[in-house]
């Protein structure tokens, strides 16, 4: 018998993956939510399976998604990005992961880590939904438009209400897992 999965991710094997080992698993850890962060910003506009396969691209490119070493990129770094043909030559997006770096360390400094920022914002627990169909899901939410508005006010680009209900979904912070998905009630 086949494990029943969420219906967008059905197909693919690097989508089964990524939706049965890391989509919708509460991250609290620092490094990691940044990581989504950057995939979410690049995601903006396109589809999410094409940011997955050049996951490991954007992983070298960006030294291991240090947010330490990406807040001093200088312009070399950034012309030498906008040459990978491995990630997404986005120059506004480029520019947008460095300034998020930098904008994420002021956070940590205000709040001790960037992962009680953002958790205080659903009480540091998950919100569950109740999707019967993934199209159902919404792509945004009263809180996520909440905590887009915040964190432009700190400094932080390409994080509309969308990409941050998606990183919200990614991160575990919101469970849009279909009701009779097998990872529903394990997440």
């Amino acid at each position: 018998m086949t494990k029943h999965r969420c219906g967008w991710c059905v197909g693919d094997p690097l989508y089964e993956a990524y939706h049965d080992h890391e989509w919708g698993v509460p991250v609290y850890d620092d490094s990691t939510i940044f990581e989504f962060l950057i995939l979410e910003t690049f995601q903006a506009g396109l589809s999410w399976i094409t940011i997955l396969r050049k996951r490991e691209n954007f992983r070298k490119a960006f030294d291991d998604f240090d947010y330490k070493k990406i807040a001093t990129y200088n312009h070399k770094k950034i012309e030498t990005l906008l040459q990978n043909k491995g990630i997404i030559r986005n120059k506004l997006k480029v520019n947008a992961t460095i300034t998020n770096a930098q904008a994420f360390m002021k956070v940590q400094d205000e709040f001790g880590s960037f992962s009680k920022y953002i958790w205080d914002f659903v009480n540091g627990k998950p919100i569950k939904n109740h999707i019967e169909n993934y199209k159902d899901a919404p792509a945004k939410t009263a809180l996520s438009d909440k905590i887009s508005v915040d964190l432009k006010k700190r400094g932080f680009k390409f994080v509309g209400s969308t990409v941050i209900y998606a990183h919200m979904q990614a991160t575990g912070m919101v469970n849009d897992h279909e009701v009779a998905c097998f990872r529903y009630n394990a997440v």
